[in-house]
């Protein structure tokens, strides 16, 4: 059973979301946010809702590969009474591609060697897409980074061939499903420029295969205190990416944390805390949104770093307790902070723009403040692609089998406008088919196309253009074209009043079992049966002198719209 306050707090999200951004739906921003939400996150899902204007691609970090076959769902064991279904529910009704990650779950060595073998790389593939057809998601990210940070790079020259075989292959299969594959890697940068990269990953080779390459530009300083990811460190991760990847696939990665590392101490220390409060102890790690209170807490005043488009502050923090002879004592300690603020986030949110990126991904969604989301809506919103409204007319849409219908889309801006040279399409769809192209062309100077089509039964029909960098995708509001059969008949133009007259006729397409109709004066007489060449025949009789009205009759079915002959006068005596 789905808890009850949980299913209400996320109707409560969708409503927030669409009040927040009835405002913005008239102006929508490019959609260049996706990010990550872990499953032991209180406030990712929320997030993700709120700044739904931003996001297409949202990516659950709730599953681990911990053998070829098995994944394990971490979800599951850090959210008991909340079943899977809520957060997937919630994310489904934004309309997101929910793309979940899989990490790397296993030791040393091991899923490099799981990819060497055929059976095994074949068993992780059917793995991976047992997962997705189960809650039917979008598609999958990969982030395996145990190759980068546990295997060696000694075993980068064996692993990385291994590694794009098992892409092209899980390529394929997810492809032939109409899912998405996406890469998360760290940065990699041209081998010419000598500069330290994860070249495991293979990003020129994977080019072909992947959707997405989610680039991590952070974590560029850890032991020591400094930037989180410098902009030139980050921006030349980028141009190496875009120079072997589609830039459209290539999103640049943002922290939603920040670092605070111990330089100095000065005193004794409680015991309590003496083993972590010295000088070059690991880092602590913050959300953005508390970077401000931090600051403020210690008095101290946050500088923005133009070289590393980044923040830093230093501040002291005093320690006080007992030592462990019991003896008070206290220690204060220097603390570093670096982070990226609103103006970094702005910064990096720029490249999207200046390479045409598909866009930023931030690990983790929701620990961003409310004003470095906002900084990535103005960019967003700046750089907006054109919404393009496309209509579809027709000059008959009630026609005889094989007759001519005149089509006629237009592509116009919002302000009326209309686009010329756009490549475009004509959809259709029948009883036997789903949505497929029949016509590609260009608008010509007026933002049109005109084409005259024959149509062999009812069909249904739109126009729709790609999206690019410029202008949003477009697609038309469907038309439905309705085929009437062709019945071709002989009658007599008198009868005897009692005796049966045989009528013949055809009826098109030729169809066996199809049932035609007597009607006279209206009313239903009799009924016949085409046989496989179209040919039917079928009695006319009438008991009283006089002229009556006589036509044939085919009834509506799911091909085809009711055919009707014009009545024929006879007169029976």
């Amino acid at each position: 059973m789905i808890n009850k306050r949980v299913f209400t707090l996320a109707l409560a999200l969708i409503t927030s979301f669409l009040s927040i951004n009835q405002a913005q739906a008239d102006n929508p921003p490019r959609k260049i946010l996706t990010g990550w939400i872990p499953y032991y996150s209180k406030t990712g899902l929320s997030s993700a809702v709120v700044n739904a204007d931003l996001i297409q691609d949202v990516s659950p970090f709730w599953y681990s590969l911990t053998g070829e076959n098995k994944i394990a769902d971490q979800y599951a064991v850090a959210n008991p009474s909340v079943p899977i279904s809520v957060p997937i529910s919630t994310l489904a009704s934004m309309n997101f591609n929910i793309i979940p990650t899989i990490t790397d779950g296993t030791s040393k060595g091991v899923l490099a060697g799981l990819l060497a073998k055929d059976s095994s790389r074949q068993n992780i593939i059917n793995t991976i897409l047992s997962l997705i057809n189960q809650y039917n998601y979008a598609g999958i990210d990969l982030d395996f980074e145990n190759f980068a940070f546990v295997d060696g790079n000694a075993s980068w020259p064996i692993t990385a061939p291994l590694w794009v075989q098992f892409i092209s292959q899980l390529s394929t299969a997810l492809h032939a499903q109409n899912k998405i594959l996406s890469v998360t890697a760290p940065v990699s940068f041209d081998p010419a420029s000598g500069k330290k990269g994860y070249y495991v990953y293979s990003w020129p080779a994977i080019s072909p295969f992947i959707d997405r390459l989610r680039i991590m530009t952070y974590d560029y300083s850890v032991a020591t205190p400094g930037p989180i990811g410098p902009i030139t460190w980050t921006e030349d991760a980028i141009k190496y990416a875009v120079s072997v990847i589609p830039a459209s696939k290539v999103y640049v990665g943002i922290p939603g944390y920040g670092r605070d590392w111990i330089t100095k101490v000065v005193g004794t220390c409680p015991v309590d805390v003496a083993n972590s409060i010295k000088a070059g102890a690991k880092a602590a790690t913050f959300v953005l949104r508390d970077a401000t209170n931090l600051a403020t807490s210690y008095g101290a005043t946050p500088t923005y770093v133009d070289k590393y488009g980044e923040t830093t502050f230093t501040y002291q923090k005093t320690y006080v307790g007992n030592t462990a002879a019991g003896l008070a004592t206290q220690c204060t300690a220097t603390r570093t902070v670096w982070y990226q603020d609103a103006k970094g986030y702005a910064l990096r949110a720029q490249l999207v723009a200046t390479y045409r990126l598909g866009g930023v991904a931030e690990w983790t969604l929701g620990m961003e403040d409310e004003n470095a989301a906002m900084a990535i809506r103005n960019l967003a919103k700046s750089i907006a692609p054109d919404v393009v409204l496309s209509t579809l007319s027709n000059d008959n849409s009630l026609t005889p089998l094989g007759g001519s219908v005149t089509l006629t889309g237009t592509f116009k801006l919002q302000d009326t406008t209309p686009i010329s040279g756009l490549p475009v399409r004509i959809e259709s769809k029948n009883s036997n088919s789903d949505w497929h192209s029949i016509f590609t062309g260009i608008t010509g100077s007026d933002g049109s196309i005109k084409v005259v089509g024959k149509f062999g039964e009812n069909t249904s029909l739109r126009v729709a253009s790609d999206g690019s960098w410029q202008r949003l995708a477009s697609q038309s509001p469907a038309q439905d074209i309705k085929v009437f059969r062709l019945i071709s008949w002989k009658a007599p133009s008198s009868i005897r009043i009692g005796n049966i007259y045989q009528l013949t006729g055809a009826l098109q397409p030729k169809v066996a079992g199809t049932s035609v109709q007597l009607l006279i004066d209206g009313n239903l007489s009799a009924t016949a049966q085409t046989d496989a060449g179209g040919l039917f025949t079928i009695p006319l009789k009438y008991g009283k002198s006089g002229i009556i009205s006589v036509k044939l009759n085919v009834e509506a079915d799911n091909k085809y719209s009711a055919s009707t002959t014009p009545p024929f006068a006879v007169l029976v005596r």
